[in-house]
């Protein structure tokens, strides 16, 4: 996901996928701890993805006031 992707969503939906992203890092650590996850690679991947949004809510936020 790139951050220009993210110029079109409301700040509900960022804060939705923000949500829909952290329950998939938690599946992604909890495979990694059982030994079931097969690229290690996307527990990285989301929690920038993670950061991304988060970024975007607070450009947003800072905008409106």
């Amino acid at each position: 996901m790139k951050y220009a992707e993210l110029s079109d969503l409301s700040i509900d939906e960022l804060r939705e996928r923000e949500r829909e992203l952290r329950k998939e890092l938690f599946n992604f650590r909890f495979k990694a701890v059982t030994g079931s996850l097969e690229k290690p690679h996307l527990v990285r991947q989301t929690k920038r993805d993670v950061a991304r949004l988060l970024t975007a809510v607070g450009a947003r936020g800072s905008n409106q006031k």
